[in-house]
Order: structure tokens, then sequence, then C-alpha cells
């Protein structure tokens, strides 16, 4: 894969975030994005402005502009969704019961949530299952941890309230809402860049400042295009990707109330050919760098797990008012 050169990305910037909004507009389209052109599947070497849709018609493609400001457009068919899980546990990692909380394991709210079509095809009380992150603590002085995770696992719904009781393991995979709870949604956030939560974890419980599998997290970072990172999620396990942008801005239906979310400024990740980064139940696990600092918070991808998206860790943690604990 080719990776543009960031004087290349900064050209183009502007023109995109010019466009972005009226391309959104266009029906069916899910995402836009700063990427190479590929003609017939092969790339070209020139950078474009991606534009994703859910479906690619003839018609659409010269409903696009072929170009914007000199830069060419790229229509690229595929769909994201957010990778929370619902009742789902039969052939996935990270659903073991650990005696000491660390980042990369499952967890989910103890309350049952009401779902309904088209969120599901049947009406009823589900169970939320995702992944705790990382450990973090209040910005303002105190000794208490937290732990990183989305929003759209730890709250779920317009119901949600500070104080709601979370388990590990998740109701999903076995775990009692009582006798397994950490603790208790403390701080939450949905906006424009970032889908993050905070759960103050119960003091008597052991946790680490690490992730399953990928050692000490050493601190934070900015997602870098073209480096290697890895994730720990309750789903997939570890898995590894590139960073392909960090200017993605994608379209998320959270469903249940919340409804249709734009995400900007967004870190894209990609697996290499054939594997699959994540999957649904990974949302809330943290982007590691090769150094094991956290480049991004993951919230979601696409029906193969190739392509997966985060919030830049600077944003989620500055809205939560937090840092990561190390």
């Amino acid at each position: 894969m080719t990776y543009l050169d960031e004087h290349v990305r900064a050209e183009i910037r502007p023109i995109k975030r010019r466009v972005e909004d009226e391309l959104l507009a266009r029906p069916g389209v899910v995402g836009v994005d700063i990427g190479e052109k590929t003609t017939g599947g092969k790339p070209t070497g020139r950078a474009a402005i991606v534009v994703y849709v859910g479906v690619k018609h003839h018609s659409q493609r010269y409903a696009i502009p072929v170009q914007y400001g000199g830069v060419p457009t790229d229509v690229v068919e595929d769909a994201f969704v957010p990778h929370r899980a619902l009742a789902w546990s039969d052939g996935v990692h990270g659903a073991e019961r650990h005696q000491c909380l660390v980042g990369g394991i499952g967890f989910g709210p103890c309350r049952a949530i009401r779902f309904v079509p088209p969120d599901v095809a049947v009406p009823g009380d589900y169970s939320v299952v995702g992944t705790l992150g990382a450990l973090v603590t209040p910005r303002a002085a105190s000794p208490r941890v937290m732990a990183l995770t989305s929003f759209h696992v730890a709250c779920v719904d317009d119901a949600w309230a500070v104080g709601d009781a979370m388990a590990h393991p998740s109701v999903v995979d076995g775990g009692h809402p009582w006798d397994d709870r950490i603790g208790t949604l403390a701080r939450a956030a949905l906006s424009g860049s970032v889908d993050g939560a905070a759960l103050l974890l119960s003091s008597h419980l052991d946790c680490r400042a690490e992730v399953v599998g990928l050692g000490p997290v050493r601190g934070r970072a900015a997602a870098v295009v073209g480096t290697a990172i890895r994730k720990r999620g309750r789903t997939t396990g570890l898995t590894d990707a590139f960073v392909a942008s960090t200017d993605a801005t994608v379209v998320l239906d959270f469903g249940n109330d919340l409804g249709v979310r734009t995400l900007r400024d967004q870190v894209r990740v990609q697996a290499a050919p054939g594997h699959r980064f994540g999957d649904h139940g990974d949302s809330g696990a943290v982007l590691l760098d090769d150094t094991n600092h956290v480049v991004g918070l993951y919230c979601a991808g696409n029906p193969s797990g190739s392509i997966g998206f985060a919030n830049p860790i600077d944003h989620v943690l500055d809205q939560l008012d937090v840092d990561l604990l190390v």
C-alpha cells in the first residue's frame, strides 16, 4: 500500500474539508477521506478525495464530481458500523475472566437495553458488550482509577446516566450483573470527533496500566500515516494494521435513540490483505504504536474488518478530562 506524503495531504486537506459536507449530504455517502486513487482495482499513485458510498451505482459515480479544485475523487463502495456487540459470545476471544483489570478485556453495562427493529431483527431486552481500552485518571487531583472505553458501549442509548453499573465479564459473556460489577459510568462524550466514556473502577479491585498481550502502556502519541499499530479487542483479540489516514470523516448509525452521527478527523487503519483488524465487541479498544503509546480509541469498522476507525487519543482525553495511567 502506498501512503501519501504529509505535504500532499496538507495541500488536499482544506479542499476536502470545504466539500465534505456537500458530499455527505448526497444519498448513500457514508464517509469522506484522503487517499490514493484506484482505477480498475489498481492503485494509480495519485492523491484523491475518497468518497465512500454504501452502494456504488453507475449513475452515482457521475453524480459525484470527478474532481474538486484539481484534486480527483475516488468513489469506493463500503459500509461502516459501530463495533459493539449485542448478546453474542460464541467463538470469541477476550471473553475470559481477569482477576486484575487491564486493557483489552471485555465488559458491558449491567442494565438490559431495549432494542427494536431496525436496530435488531427481533425486539427485546439485550445486553451489550465491548472492550475496556486502557486505564486513566482524572486530571483534577484524585487517586481514583478509571477505565477508558467507547460511549456507544458504556452508554448505549439516551437513557444512560452517571452511576450506571458495569460488569466484567459482561452479561453477554456470562458475567453476573451484581457479583461481577467492576465500577460505574463516570464520564461520557459523543461529539464531532469523540465517541468515548470513562468508568470509575471499584477501589477494591486490582488493576494494571497495560494491555493484555501487548504490555505496559507508555503514554500517548499522535497517529502517523504509514506506521504500524496494534490493538487487543474483546472479540478479535490481538490484531495489527497500518495507519492509512488521519483525515477520515465517517457517518455512523448508533441507533437506539442516538441516531446517525458524523465523526471527523478520525484515524483510519487498514489491515493487510486478507486480514481482519476488528469486529463487533472490539469498540473501546485502544490502538498502540510500536512503542506502546496510545494513538486512538477504536469505535467502528467495515463488515470484513479490514478497515477500522478510531478517535484521536488527544481528543478523547481532553473531552473526558482524563490522562492515561502509565
